[in-house]
């Protein structure tokens, strides 16, 4: 890949130097945008399917109707993708209600902003590297999630500043993280989620995850997870859980799509750490993105 990636803009291949969006769109302005971040696996976008459900769902929320086919949007990823010469990769794309008169009310017609970007990431699958060097740090943090009354939870917007106000929390004096992520609760004091993550734990051999009843992500991760449990066996259950309950767990881990299933190493300095929970799951993950992609 270049030192000047290669990015599709509204339908055309454009140098990130000379990539821009007017200051007039709405993705701009307020946030009015939906986003997925996906992961490229030997050049196979790993669960397309439900990234494009997911989608769908974001731009129903927003009453974005923009109009484009998922065999498009997925033809321009792969324009993008050759551009940049990359078959492992981390994928974003935006869809934005574009350009409209300056109110906040939005007009019905959408002309889209679309924009795709890649970056390079490492091999996946069962003979692949691990983005994350080591296992997370994670520190507890006052910014809760939004209630999905305010903002529904399972659209992903780029309204983005709930999540960034929790990361804000970690820096110190001299505006250094003191943790990898930040863990967010609901507004009744139950764990929720990370800043960009799902979270996970294990008590006495059972998976436990927080409900997407509450103000929590549905994860295409987190959903493929859950799937292999059920697979192999491992029981699992999805509550509502306080702090105390993760502190307790004999293994913690996270997850979202860049990361994949990445262990606590310390909750607020207490150690949990990975086990033989979070690392059958682990090899099962990769399993499950080499018969995918890799073995096509």
């Amino acid at each position: 890949m270049s030192d000047d990636p290669i990015y599709h803009v509204d339908g055309e291949l454009t140098p990130a130097s000379a990539a821009t969006v007017s200051v007039d769109d709405r993705g701009f302005r307020y946030g009015d945008a939906a986003f997925e971040t996906m992961r490229v696996y030997g050049g196979t976008i790993f669960a397309w399917d439900a990234h494009m459900e997911r989608l769908e769902r974001t731009c129903t929320a927003l009453s974005l109707a923009h109009g484009l086919a998922a065999a498009d949007l997925h033809d321009r990823i792969d324009e993008t993708l050759a551009a940049n010469d990359l078959e492992d990769a981390y994928v974003r794309l935006s869809i934005t209600r574009g350009v409209q008169p300056g109110k906040l009310t939005p007009h019905p017609d959408v002309e889209p902003t679309v924009v795709i970007y890649v970056k390079p990431l490492p091999r996946g699958g069962v003979s692949g590297d691990s983005v994350w060097d080591e296992p997370a740090t994670v520190q507890t943090v006052g910014t809760r999630r939004i209630p999905s009354d305010a903002i529904p939870a399972a659209a992903k917007t780029h309204n983005y500043l709930n999540g960034i106000l929790a990361r804000a929390e970690l820096r110190d004096d001299d505006g250094q993280s003191t943790a990898d992520e930040a863990l967010m609760f609901d507004c009744e004091d139950h764990v929720a989620e990370g800043a960009t993550s799902n979270l996970w734990f294990v008590r006495d051999g059972e998976l436990c995850t927080p409900t997407t009843d509450g103000p929590v992500l549905p994860g295409i991760t987190r959903a493929i997870v859950l799937e292999l449990a059920a697979e192999a066996g491992i029981s699992f259950q999805e509550g509502r859980y306080d702090l105390a309950a993760v502190l307790e767990a004999d293994e913690a881990f996270l997850t979202n799509r860049t990361w994949e299933l990445r262990p606590i190493a310390t909750l607020d300095g207490h150690e949990i750490g990975s086990g033989p929970v979070t690392d059958r799951l682990s090899r099962l993950y990769d399993e499950r993105v080499e018969r995918a992609c890799y073995r096509a």
